[in-house]
Formats: structure tokens, sequence, C-alpha cells
């Protein structure tokens, strides 16, 4: 018996779990999880499916095709044991990649790491003590180019299935976010209002905020601005420094951008242009 996570984005329809679940009695498929969502202002049905099957994925496939033609659909499936493939990026600041990494090896993240890329080499101990392979791969402006091509290069030779900018800083181009449209998340700091550029807890103690939160996000060619994956936020007060505020903000990064890794490596989160829909 073998476990298979089903998804589908197709045009809403009467009947649509009907003929998805039909296809899958043809295969003897048993239903463990099954959530849906028909968004009315795209018109578009999302489905998740977790099923057991004692068919092989080339069987399961060959009944399903059929049903996700008839419904104009974008379905995948696969054996829940195939793990998603993420490689990491990271500059300097080490908290969110020490999330990750931590996660992973106690099986808290149901993904392979077969490479972390970093413009720095300060992360470099973080690789060798999780025993995850480490390319240091600088970025200058003349270099930029090159380096984006030794990204592109990577992804491909490893079967990457998404990238985690896990506190990278630095903009990727146009023709990276339209290579791996949907598959690179980026987390960032959340404030309102909003603090851009350098020293953006510095500027929110400045302004007394109350408030700091992180927002994970799949990247687009609008800087920080991509569709949101995961939330959340943490209270401060006038009585918190700087460097509270630092401490603070790191926790809720490092809490954010793990379960939007999870979402993602689960196949829980479907793109509708501009927004998302996870399924929890």
């Amino acid at each position: 018996m073998t476990r298979y996570i089903l998804t589908l984005k197709c045009p809403d329809a009467p009947g649509i779990v009907n003929q998805i679940t039909g296809a899958l009695l043809d295969v003897e498929g048993n239903i463990a999880e099954s959530a849906q969502f028909g968004d009315p202002e795209t018109n578009t049905f999302t489905l998740r499916i977790v099923f057991d099957s004692p068919a092989q994925a080339a069987e399961v496939d060959a009944a399903l095709e059929p049903v996700a033609a008839v419904l104009s659909g974008v379905l995948t499936v696969r054996p829940a044991k195939q793990r998603r493939k993420a490689l990491i990026m990271v500059s300097t600041y080490d908290h969110c990649l020490l999330d990750l990494l931590f996660r992973h090896r106690n099986g808290e993240l149901d993904v392979d790491i077969p490479l972390i890329l970093s413009n720095h080499t300060d992360c470099a101990h973080l690789a060798e003590r999780y025993d995850v392979p480490f390319e240091h791969v600088p970025v200058t402006p003349e270099t930029k180019a090159a380096a984006e091509e030794t990204l592109l290069e990577r992804v491909d030779h490893h079967g990457i299935d998404f990238v985690v900018l896990a506190r990278y800083m630095q903009v990727l181009s146009p023709d990276v976010c339209a290579a791996l449209e949907g598959r690179i998340i980026n987390i960032h700091h959340s404030f309102l209002p909003g603090f851009k550029g350098a020293r953006p807890y510095h500027q929110a103690h400045a302004r007394g905020v109350k408030l700091i939160g992180a927002t994970a996000h799949y990247v687009t060619t609008d800087l920080d601005e991509g569709p949101i994956i995961e939330q959340d936020v943490a209270r401060v007060s006038h009585a918190h420094s700087v460097e509270d505020m630092v401490s603070i903000g790191r926790d809720v990064e490092r809490m954010v951008l793990s379960r939007a890794v999870r979402h993602h490596a689960e196949d829980r989160v479907i793109l509708l242009g501009p927004k998302t829909v996870v399924f929890s």
C-alpha cells in the first residue's frame, strides 16, 4: 500500500470531487485526508487529497490524467515518501538556516536538503555541523549574472523542487524569478508602517511599534510583494530595547519560515494568481 498526495486546481464546476474520487476508486484509493476550496472571485476550485492505494504510481497517473483533462485542470500526484528537495540560500544571518537544519535533522521538515548556497562563508560551519554540502558563490555587481547561472545549474543538477531564501540578502533578477516562479520562498520582517532599507528594527523602535511580524512569501519581481504563504506577529512595548526587538523578530522569522517550508513541502499551498490557498 502506497500513500499519495494529490492536488488539483481547475475552473469551478459541479461534480469535480465526484470525478476525482471516482478515479481514485478505480485504483482502490482510500482517502485519508481531504480539503477543498472554491474561490468565487476567480471561479477556481482547489483540492488536496491524501490517499492510500495498492496501485503503482503509473497506474494512478493513468487513472487521473483523463479526469484532469476533462476538468481543464492542473493536477499533481506523488507518493508521499517521494520527498521534495529544497536548496537553501543564506548570507550572514544564520538564525533561519539554523532553525531549518535543526528541524530537518529532527524529522520535523519532510524535505531533503542537497545543498546550501551562500554569498558569504559565515554559515559554512553550520552546514558542516549538520552534514549538508555548502557552496560559496560570491556576488558582486560584476559576478551577479554568473552567480545566478550557478544557482540555476545547481537547481537542475540536484533536481531541486524549491529554493528557500533563509535571509539571503540579494535581490534575484527577473530571469531567475521567472525560471523558478512559485518555487522560491522568502522571509522578511513585517511592520506597520513598512520600514525598508537597512536597520528596520531600529526604525521600528524609533517609531514605537507595538507589533513585530514576519511574512513568508513566494518571490516575484515585485520586491517583498509575492503571494503570501505564512505570517505571524509578536507584541512589543515601549520597554523593549532595539536588541529585544531584534531577538523577538528573529524568533518570529524562524517560526514563520519553517511553517512556510513545511506547507510547501507537503503540497499544501496552491497559487491563485497574487494570493495562495494554504490547506492546514
